[in-house]
């Protein structure tokens, strides 16, 4: 410490002796007076060696990232999905009518958020398509989850149709309007101008409306969009029957005041109808020969006491004839209809499965994959 404070005051007179020397008198003017020496300055504490932030790099949310709804899948559920095998399944999945189970299924996997491979991801037409065959089956809440989650709308048709759908369906015709209003490509397709002239007249624009509406018709006839949408433009009339294939009848028929309940729906519709039909509807269930089967039948009348006293009394041949499949669909929804929980349940289904014949090995694992009891007994 000494040695560092003499080498300090060294330097500190070093530097001063330029003008300490023209400041000193001759040698003979007497004794100089002495100037108190400067304070040494403590030397500052070292810095602490700075800690190294490691930086990662997040990739950017894809088209397929966003979820309608918690559905129990993994975040990696797209990985390695094929490109051709998704564009060539979501449009039958959007317009084929399926079966409870598979329309479960096909809720169940559409509403997951997960990131896809990157031609998968960013493509917004694929994208559009799962959005699309997500409301055709039924999934209408949770296709407005993801679109209100998805930036892009008005670069892509596809989605933008979805989002117009979604909100049609859901009553609310000024969001599908903007949507509509917003879109850059794509305009003068004829879904945008049937859906452009009904928002002109919405604001009121009949003259505009009645042009747009023209074009719609010569572009591509649609008698019954033209019955619905001309009597909305005529302001009376006989509208005909209620039209319920999309969002866009379903909004004209409701203007209209018109019977939605003796149209019938599209499955889309259907679900913005009526949100909680899938439970009012649960399990049917095929009559057919067997105890086992019996007692399904009961169940899915309601009868849960009864279901559970034809399980109890089955016998050993009653078990034979029954087979694994009916089996242990009969112990899945009793489990769950007696609150005892669908694990061991969907255990026992894969199990019997595998002892099954081949077709019917397929229908019990495939139930019990779909992990919920809807699914599960949709597939009697």
């Amino acid at each position: 410490m000494l040695r560092d404070r003499l080498l300090a005051a060294t330097l500190c007179a070093a530097l001063a002796a330029p003008a300490a020397w023209a400041q000193m008198p001759p040698a003979d003017a007497g004794p100089v007076a002495t100037q108190p020496e400067p304070p040494i300055p403590e030397a500052a504490p070292p810095s602490p060696p700075t800690a190294e932030v490691a930086v990662l790099a997040l990739a950017a949310p894809d088209l397929f990232s966003a979820g309608g709804r918690d559905t129990g899948l993994p975040a990696d559920l797209w990985r390695g999905a094929s490109r051709d095998i998704l564009g060539a399944a979501l449009p039958v999945i959007a317009a084929k009518p399926l079966s409870p189970a598979g329309r479960a299924l096909a809720r169940r996997v559409l509403a997951t958020g997960a990131s896809a491979p990157e031609d998968i991801g960013r493509d917004p037409a694929l994208a559009g398509q799962r959005v699309t065959a997500l409301i055709a089956q039924g999934g209408v809440s949770e296709a407005g989850q993801i679109l209100s989650k998805t930036s892009g709308l008005d670069r892509s048709p596809a989605l933008a149709q979805a989002a117009v759908e979604s909100a049609l369906l859901q009553g609310d015709p000024d969001r599908a309007c903007a949507v509509g209003d917003g879109l850059a490509s794509g305009r003068d397709e004829t879904y945008w101008l049937k859906l452009r002239a009904y928002c002109q007249l919405r604001r009121g624009e009949a003259g505009a409306a009645q042009l747009t509406f023209d074009l719609a018709q010569e572009q591509a006839r649609d008698p019954t969009y033209g019955r619905l949408m001309g009597a909305r433009l005529a302001g009376g009339g006989d509208p005909g029957k209620a039209a319920l294939r999309n969002g866009l009848d379903y909004a004209l028929s409701r203007d209209l005041g018109l019977d939605l309940a003796a149209a019938t729906p599209s499955a889309a519709v259907a679900a913005a109808l009526h949100p909680d039909a899938a439970a009012e509807a649960r399990w049917p269930v095929a009559p057919g020969p067997g105890a086992a089967r019996a007692a399904l039948t009961a169940l899915a009348g309601g009868d849960l006491a009864n279901a559970q006293t034809l399980r109890v009394s089955l016998t050993e041949a009653d078990l034979l004839a029954a087979g694994p499949f009916d089996l242990a669909l009969l112990d899945a929804a009793l489990a769950v209809a007696s609150g005892q929980g669908l694990g061991p349940a969907f255990d026992a289904l894969a199990a019997r499965g595998a002892a099954a014949e081949p077709k019917t090995r397929l229908r019990a694992q495939g139930a019990a994959l779909l992990g919920d009891e809807d699914a599960a007994v949709g597939q009697l």
